[in-house]
């Protein structure tokens, strides 16, 4: 049956109304946002409102690798070997996730309909504000992320006033799991914003985490040892008796900073508080009164 000219000429103004309008109405849908990973669940929460976060890492609530652990505890968490469908029982129109996510899960929420947006970049500070603004202009938010920014940049300028006269420490972050930490790396940047020399770059020359040179690591002139953990003790325990750092005069003497293990780790902006810790256990006169 043909239809009538009336309802030809609705049906055409229904479809150019949906071409002009229809990626404005897509875009006005507010984001629900799944974080994959703890560094995502930190950025999102800094730039999202409450309504668009719609879970989080399973590391989310985990003190010792999340910065936000107790801020955490206001959303659903992802299960801790999570598949493709923990994220999509949340109905996510957004998926944040990192170079290292699984690929194969990855794949499986794109073809899901949802939109991925996967972070490479976050081993420097100018790295992570990338990340920040890249975030926020998906979500609306790009004036929550500046403000942000600001306030990171005001506390690095003013550590760095602070340590403008120190003599850097020559420091190594030994791991119990077979590498050692270089240039490239997010203890890079807490040492070249700590007034540290981190000698598995400039002597070992270094770069990324690596299997150590053992033999050579023992004549560098290592001032502190920097290790993770909640107390010094139990951090630098596992040294004492791993060759070649129980060989390494810093570590008999017990010459080590214990930081907390998401200062070690972290990608986002809360990096600028493993910096202030980190200078200040390494060059307490300079902030004394």
């Amino acid at each position: 049956m043909q239809k009538s000219a009336a309802e030809t000429v609705t049906r055409y103004l229904f479809l150019g109304f949906l071409l002009i309008l229809g990626p404005h109405l897509a875009e006005a849908q507010p984001h629900r946002v799944v974080s994959q990973t703890v560094g995502t669940d930190e950025l999102l929460l800094a730039v999202a409102d409450p309504g668009q976060i719609a879970a989080l890492s399973h590391l989310a609530r985990d003190s010792d690798f999340s910065a936000i652990a107790t801020e955490a505890g206001a959303y659903p968490i992802l299960q801790v070997n999570g598949d493709a469908e923990d994220i999509l029982q949340y109905a996510p129109t957004l998926a944040l996730v990192a170079d290292y996510s699984r690929h194969e899960l990855v794949e499986q929420v794109r073809r899901a309909g949802v939109e991925v947006m996967v972070f490479d970049q976050y081993d420097t500070l100018e790295e992570t504000y990338a990340n920040l603004r890249r975030l926020a202009k998906a979500l609306g938010t790009e004036e929550r992320a500046e403000a942000v920014i600001s306030a990171c940049r005001e506390r690095v300028a003013r550590l760095a006033s602070t340590l403008a006269d120190q003599e850097p420490v020559k420091v190594i972050a030994p791991s119990t799991y077979g590498v050692i930490a270089g240039s490239r790396t997010t203890f890079q940047d807490l040492c070249d914003h700590a007034a540290a020399e981190n000698l598995a770059a400039t002597l070992g020359e270094l770069v990324g985490h690596v299997p150590p040179p053992n033999e050579r690591m023992l004549i560098w002139p290592i001032d502190i040892v920097v290790v993770a953990g909640e107390t010094f003790d139990d951090a630098l325990a596992p040294y004492r008796d791993l060759p070649p750092y129980s060989l390494m005069p810093a570590v008999r003497e017990g010459r080590a900073v214990a930081l907390k293990p998401w200062h070690l780790g972290c990608v986002s902006h809360y990096r600028i508080e493993a910096y202030e810790y980190f200078a200040r256990a390494l060059h307490p006169d300079a902030f004394r009164p």
